[in-house]
């Protein structure tokens, strides 16, 4: 009965918004009092401008502050549910609108660096530790209603919630609601988008893990024979010849030497070159680690050659350590832990013919892979994508798949509410190489508040605080061409092109 009450109290909210949307202000004091179901605000506090420290996070240094109303509520939309979020409201210059913020992983944790950001840019923010404490999957081991809450329900409660609180706060509904967030946050946008698409007028999804049961099947598959063989796996120091040799083989292939490979998939690199001629030596590849490599490369496959989920790119060889390395697989093999409710399933025995289909079924939940995105276009939602190419942890290619089963389901009609950035160089989620550093929010805003579809999206590297490249970023699919004049680290040396369509998995 209890796991029930979650409609209820969605429609007990929106009633609340329209009754309070031309009410006077409530007092951050006020906020605690209110009274709404499977609702509990433990803290509302006005805190001062300055310095915040969350207890037991650390940060270095310090995030400062404008003042605020910090509001921290639990709501328990089922019997075996506590969810934990926070609301940050500005206690001056609010800029009108409300921006959620993601989580990475199993979550279990409130994003408060990305609130930091947003509540300095002048949003009321909220974000959830989506259910539980902790970073690995055993929260929801014979708990589905908390894998429920991890999968879609803790977001979109805390959304109508923080809603709530914030029309109250402040008089008035937000005039418009975003969210951002990657990885495990792009999945979370991406969700929202498929299942309520009236909570958002705009959603960054970064590096989504939407397709998160075959992505942790890629992961198993890779790394499964590693773990029975450790032979197989390869050093930072193997990786980093792997690395020179594929920049070698494709960094110039795009008119510019800069250490980036601008368009991977055009890149032709055949790894068995750098296999070693007699026994293992430190400028080569054992066939063993061949082999690993051409795995982590390639998409996973079933045995009848049904595509699961696709490989890396050519040029993320410093970051995949974390495939082919033989180290934790904590994260990966969550979703198998849970299918099995075994904390302690192995991953040595992994059969992705066998494990897979169980995986679909017990954890299938948490996929956000519905292309049919027509009530949230109808709502006038804007989606932005965007992908590292250098994505260490989730194929770029998956995010290009996503992107073209929309287009295959609205007839080619997506680009007027979702556009794909794919960024050179960039590995999961930031940092890299290439330029990595953008607002994504701020074309967003600019899209949905102003009509200025993105064009392009200008990238920057930092290196000790100062800018040395920049380069756009283009929709997909086309790529940033350099001009043949000026400087290779400057962005109006550049200028976006058409390019042929990349096959979604291989």
């Amino acid at each position: 009965m209890a796991a029930r009450l979650a409609p209820v109290l969605t429609l007990f909210l929106a009633a609340f918004v329209l009754q309070t949307d031309a009410a006077s202000a409530t007092s951050c004091d006020g906020v605690r009092t209110m009274s709404l179901p499977n609702v509990t605000v433990t803290t509302a506090t006005t805190l001062p401008a300055g310095p915040f420290q969350p207890v037991g996070i650390p940060a270095r240094p310090p995030v400062v502050l404008p003042a605020h109303c910090r509001v921290v509520v639990v709501l328990t939309p089922s019997a075996d549910s506590h969810i934990e979020m926070e609301l940050w409201m500005p206690a001056e210059n609010w800029n009108g609108k409300f921006e959620a913020v993601g989580n990475g992983g199993w979550a279990g944790v409130i994003s408060y660096a990305a609130m930091a950001q947003a509540l300095n840019e002048g949003y009321a923010t909220a974000s959830t530790d989506t259910g539980h404490m902790g970073g690995d999957a055993l929260f929801a081991i014979g708990h589905p209603e908390k894998l429920t809450d991890f999968a879609y329900r803790a977001v979109h409660e805390m959304t109508v919630t923080a809603k709530a609180i914030v029309t109250a706060f402040y008089g008035q509904a937000p005039r418009l609601s975003y969210f951002n967030g990657c990885s495990t946050g792009g999945r979370q946008g991406l969700m929202e988008a498929q299942k309520y698409p009236q909570d958002y007028d705009g959603i960054v999804a970064g590096a989504p893990a939407n397709n998160e049961t075959h992505l942790g099947a890629w992961h198993m598959a890779v790394s499964a024979p590693i773990v029975r063989n450790p032979a197989a796996a390869l050093t930072v120091a193997k990786l980093e010849i792997v690395h020179r040799a594929v920049l070698q083989a494709c960094d110039a292939r795009d008119g510019v030497t800069d250490g980036l490979i601008n368009d991977p998939p055009r890149c032709a690199f055949d790894i068995g070159t750098l296999a070693c001629r007699g026994g293992d030596a430190a400028d080569c590849l054992t066939a063993d680690q061949v082999t690993s490599m051409r795995r982590v490369y390639g998409a996973a496959t079933l045995r009848d050659g049904t595509v699961v989920f696709p490989g890396k790119e050519f040029g993320s060889e410093l970051g995949l350590g974390v495939s082919v390395g033989g180290g934790s697989l904590g994260i990966a093999a969550g979703d198998f832990q849970i299918a099995y409710g075994d904390p302690a399933w192995d991953i040595k025995t992994f059969d992705i013919d066998r494990d897979l289909p169980v995986a679909d079924a017990k954890v299938g939940i948490d996929d956000a892979i519905d292309p049919d995105l027509r009530a949230f276009k109808a709502h006038g939602g804007k989606l932005l994508l965007y992908h590292g190419w250098n994505d260490q942890l989730i194929a770029p290619r998956n995010t290009i798949s996503y992107y073209e089963s929309v287009r295959m389901k609205l007839g080619g009609t997506e680009s007027d509410f979702i556009r794909l950035f794919m960024a050179p160089g960039m590995m999961h989620c930031g940092g890299g190489d290439g330029p990595n550093q953008f607002n994504p929010v701020s074309a967003l805003e600019r899209w949905r508040e102003q009509s200025i579809v993105p064009g392009e999206i200008i990238a920057v590297h930092v290196t000790n605080g100062v800018v040395d490249n920049t380069r756009p970023l283009c929709p997909y699919p086309e790529v940033a061409v350099y001009s043949g004049h000026g400087s290779t680290k400057d962005a109006l040396s550049f200028s976006c092109k058409t390019a042929p369509r990349i096959p979604a998995l291989r």
